[in-house]
């Protein structure tokens, strides 16, 4: 069952995590992705409105991929493909969301936020508490994440209509019997009224 929505927006930061172009056009129906960024870019305009820090995570490599293993089968298929070239249009964050100067964002080279990041750092330094939680896809960076930041004893609402996955029903378990357990799980608009309060 998920955990009464509740949060202190001054010591709460949006992580928006991996809108990223060769994600939502690769992952994601046409459909899914306008839908996913449309709530993103709903929450992203609300917690500037009020000043709540936004941090961004992005899947990027160094040119060659140094990063990767030849043991990690996931990555090893993206540096293979392509898609996530450094520099390229693909490695972008979309351009609804795009991350204002003073909006930190963090590279990772694995899957969770957190992993090899210095995402942790930058939360504490701020003072923040807790986290509000959007990205693509469920099953990957909010799932990794999610439990992460559970397990540094972070309180996280995740914004279930501003996360995505390339099948619906593994969103669906995902939000209704795992990240429940972990996280305040609510829609956009809800937690968009909590930033007002």
């Amino acid at each position: 069952m998920s955990q009464p929505l509740s949060h202190n927006p001054k010591k709460s930061a949006l992580l928006l995590m991996d809108f990223q172009c060769f994600i939502l056009d690769n992952f994601l129906s046409p459909a899914a992705a306008a839908t996913v960024v449309n709530n993103a870019s709903k929450l992203l305009g609300a917690a500037r409105a009020v000043n709540m820090p936004t941090i961004h995570v992005n899947v990027s490599f160094r040119p060659g991929y140094p990063e990767i293993s030849p043991r990690n089968a996931l990555f090893s298929q993206l540096k293979e493909s392509g898609l996530v070239a450094p520099g390229s249009e693909g490695a972008k964050i979309h351009a609804s969301l795009a991350p204002l100067d003073s909006e930190p964002v963090v590279a990772k080279h694995r899957i969770g936020a957190f992993a090899g990041t210095d995402l942790e750092r930058l939360l504490r330094a701020q003072g923040i508490e807790t986290l509000i939680i959007a990205g693509v896809t469920t099953a990957g960076v909010v799932l990794s994440t999610v439990r992460q930041a559970f397990d540094l004893d972070y309180a996280l609402v995740v914004a279930s209509d501003a996360c995505a996955d390339p099948d619906d029903q593994v969103h669906s378990v995902l939000m209704e019997k795992v990240l429940s357990q972990h996280a305040s799980v609510a829609l956009t608009k809800d937690i968009e009224s909590t930033f007002r309060q």
